[in-house]
């Protein structure tokens, strides 16, 4: 008995210093991220800083270097969020709803869709938006940044919206409501939790992107943050790393407050309790 409980201990201790390891990996970069933000001879090293300076934060709250990326970002992302989540909502319906032979294939070959690399197609679709003049156009990055993130959306989206059950839909439709109808004023609204966490996704995969609009975008005023924080990298190896921490601690504020925004969402269940009873 003293064997099996030495070893249960010990496999115990072994994982638990495992999950140590782990969060260690991920406290010690953000550790360094908060303490050089707020140090004037900031580093690689990870240190107390000798005193506090708001001076990181102060040069880099300008027009040029944070305000007006982090504004390209906002109408570049959101947009292509938006886009995407309106796509993926009516493309998994049918997907959820009818029964079809194709669907299983179709599905596998949306899920496959989400394993090609970026930088495989980048090629032709850099030659195809020249050809068609949406280069240098922030409404042709932001569509081809939702048409990159909708395979894996309607994915998601499919599996949430199996979980609202059909006779609510029924109900409407002997009421009069048509199948749009039925989809923005029933179907959407139950599936809430999972809207949001397709929206989160798809936003904070569009958020750190930084290929495509490097790739797409040539005007300067019109480039996102993720691709404006090259500023901090100079020649010969030589990076301003408090400034670099402090602008990534802005850059990171507004995923953060849009999780903080929907995280009720979240952590909420479908409501559908008592729903279809009577």
């Amino acid at each position: 008995m003293r064997p099996l409980l030495a070893r249960r201990t010990r496999h115990r201790l072994a994982a638990d210093a495992a999950l140590l390891g782990v969060a260690a990996a991920f406290a010690v970069p953000l550790l360094w991220l908060v303490l050089s933000s707020v140090d004037a001879e900031a580093g690689l090293r990870v240190r107390t800083p000798a005193r506090l300076t708001p001076e990181n934060f102060s040069s880099v709250l300008t027009d040029e270097i944070t305000f007006t990326p982090m504004l390209n970002s906002l109408l570049l992302c959101g947009g292509a969020t938006l886009l995407t989540i309106a796509c993926a909502a009516l493309a998994a319906y049918p997907l959820s709803r009818y029964r079809s032979r194709f669907s299983r294939p179709y599905l596998l070959g949306l899920l496959f869709a989400t394993c090609l690399p970026i930088t495989a197609i980048m090629v032709p679709v850099y030659g195809l938006f020249v050809r068609i003049n949406l280069i240098d156009t922030v409404y042709g990055t932001a569509l081809f940044l939702a048409t990159a993130q909708l395979p894996f959306a309607i994915w998601l989206m499919k599996n949430f919206m199996d979980g609202v059950p059909v006779l609510l839909e029924e109900a409407a439709w002997t009421d009069g409501a048509g199948r749009l109808q039925t989809l923005g004023r029933v179907v959407l609204p139950l599936m809430g939790p999972g809207v949001a966490v397709v929206t989160v996704y798809c936003f904070i995969m569009m958020w750190g992107n930084f290929f495509v609009p490097f790739m797409l975008l040539l005007t300067p005023d019109q480039l996102p943050a993720s691709v404006s924080i090259f500023t901090f990298f100079g020649n010969y190896g030589q990076v301003a790393y408090g400034q670099l921490a402090a602008f990534s601690i802005l850059y990171s504020t507004p995923v953060i407050l849009l999780y903080a925004l929907i995280a009720r969402r979240l952590g909420g269940g479908f409501a559908l309790g008592g729903a279809v009873k009577g």
